[in-house]
């Protein structure tokens, strides 16, 4: 999934969809500056990773964002930041600490 996330083209095509509902590869490239071929593969791409749905109709394959891969992906993102967050705090509380050192009087 997240391959399918990493390249700018790719979630350009995503946003594509999400705003439109569904498009075409034909109907993406127009709006991307890259050729229709290369939609295609992108689209090929965003489909084994589970991000998008194909649906032929006649002689057309539509596609459409699936939105449960994203989900879960920001689930687990948002677990991990938490973890970071904690791990964070404590290594701040013990830079701020004062030091502790031998007590000379």
């Amino acid at each position: 999934m997240f391959t399918g996330l990493a390249d700018p083209t790719r979630r350009r095509i995503l946003e594509l969809l999400a705003q439109k509902g569904v498009g075409t590869a034909t109907s993406l490239a127009t709006e991307l500056p890259v050729t229709r071929q290369a939609v295609v593969k992108h689209l090929a791409v965003l489909d084994r990773a589970g991000l998008v749905k194909a649906e032929a109709v006649g002689r057309e394959v539509r596609y459409r964002v699936e939105p449960e891969p994203l989900a879960a992906a920001a689930r687990w993102m948002s677990l991990r930041a938490a973890e970071w967050d904690r791990r964070l705090s404590v290594i701040k509380e013990i830079a701020e600490a004062p030091e502790e050192g031998p007590d000379v009087r």
